[in-house]
């Protein structure tokens, strides 16, 4: 992303317009509009000014990713009452259809034994508790993905 295309998403997730921003600030709806298309940037005292108008840190702001940011949003507002009532397999098999369709060919008890085994270890060896256990796995899993990339 630019920095353009950031401004923009982290103001409309702010829920502001482009006059609103710009009152706040202090400066023409233009100024915003150049910002927001990359045809200019802000200083430093206006970036610091958005970011603050906007609840995000000055980094956040240069990074924003509005995707990113509904994630992290629904994993704060999640619980575990609500959690029980997705079916994640479903949710991500909409978008990954390995999902549902693996259940068919793949031996589930084998791996299901292997991967009880390891929860057990991590369990024993470092006094985990379950889902302590399950999240370890999962995010060595995740890491060991990424880095066979």
């Amino acid at each position: 992303m630019n920095l353009g295309n950031n401004l923009f998403n982290a103001r409309k997730k702010a829920g502001f317009s482009q006059e609103e921003v710009a009152e706040k600030l202090g400066i023409s709806r233009q100024i915003i509009s150049k910002w927001e298309t990359n045809e200019t940037i802000p200083n430093i005292y206006e970036s610091k000014q958005l970011a603050q108008l906007y609840n995000l840190s000055l980094d956040e702001l240069l990074d924003f990713d509005v995707y990113l940011k509904e994630i992290e949003e629904a994993i704060k507002n999640s619980n575990p009452a609500k959690e029980e009532k997705i079916n994640w397999t479903n949710a991500w098999g909409k978008k990954y259809p390995i999902l549902i369709e693996y259940h068919n060919k793949v031996d589930i008890k084998k791996y299901s034994y292997q991967i009880r085994e390891l929860l057990n270890s991590l369990q024993k060896e470092y006094d985990y508790n379950n889902l302590d256990s399950m999240l370890v796995l999962k995010d060595i899993l995740y890491h060991e993905w990424k880095d066979s990339k």
